[in-house]
């Protein structure tokens, strides 16, 4: 079965009246990133809309683990079409089952004021100093603390996709399930594991749970953006990410939170 090799390939949706299908890349850990389904399942949702408007949230939860050698089907629900607001569900499918369960609401543009109270973090090491191991073509990561010691990392996607709304927020959807893992990592008491080093066991297994992304100034995706997450801590096998994604000019992109499951290896 055929894989999507770059983020065209992955964002190039199939349409059936409300009906979307897409395909998966492959990624080292063998399944499917739940970035790549959700921000398809936004894709496809947003393909239901009027581009006048413009995503600003996103909830979603991932039911089951994704099947990489298997096309995905998006079935989008209109749920309401209102004068300022649009909300749309989305199920996606594969054989096996449903393994997102998405919902999504679009502004239409208001002229109201702006106000941002949030800072962009200090101690920062610049976009590209110091680059990070990658794990798909699609994306080019970097390190932005010296020490290594906190979720932070500068993320840009490598692609000249269409400058409109509604890709900016699927890009920025694509990139934001990679850093609150790490996040609550660095929370749990077995600490952050090195992945680089193959001949250490990882000292747990873990997935996304459910993933929830604000958008606020959409900006390129292509252009370095830097994700900064922390976690309050874990319980019961989960552990909760909370995290801010900024430009390098220090505009607030957009706010993440995101739960995800480290459960010990037995």
């Amino acid at each position: 079965m055929a894989t999507a090799e770059t983020f065209d390939e992955l964002f190039d949706l199939k349409r059936d009246g409300d009906q979307f299908t897409a395909l998966s890349a492959r990624y080292p850990w063998g399944q499917v990133y739940g970035g790549q389904v959700a921000a398809q399942g936004l894709l496809a949702a947003g393909l239901t809309v009027d581009p006048a408007f413009v995503p600003h949230s996103l909830h979603a939860y991932f039911v089951r683990t994704g099947v990489e050698d298997e096309p995905i089907v998006y079935e989008v629900e209109r749920v309401r079409d209102g004068r300022s607001f649009v909300t749309r569900r989305v199920l996606a499918r594969q054989r096996h089952g449903i393994i997102l369960n998405l919902s999504a609401s679009f502004q239409r543009l208001e002229d109201e004021p702006v106000a941002q109270s949030l800072s962009f973090p200090t101690d920062v090491v610049g976009p590209g100093e110091i680059p990070l191991a990658g794990w798909t073509t699609a994306l080019e990561r970097s390190q932005a603390n010296a020490d290594g010691n906190s979720a932070q990392s500068w993320i840009r996607v490598v692609s000249d996709y269409p400058d409109t709304p509604l890709m900016q927020a699927v890009a920025h959807t694509y990139t934001s399930d990679d850093v609150p893992t790490e996040a609550v990592e660095f929370a749990h008491p077995l600490g952050r594991f090195d992945y680089t080093d193959e001949q250490v066991p990882r000292p747990y297994v873990g997935a996304s749970l459910d993933h929830s992304v604000w958008f606020h100034d959409l900006q390129p995706a292509s252009q370095w953006t830097l994700h900064d997450v922390r976690s309050p801590g874990v319980r019961g096998g989960r552990g909760l990410a909370l995290g801010e994604l900024w430009t390098a000019d220090g505009v607030q992109v957009a706010t993440v939170v995101q739960e995800v499951l480290l459960r010990v290896a037995r």
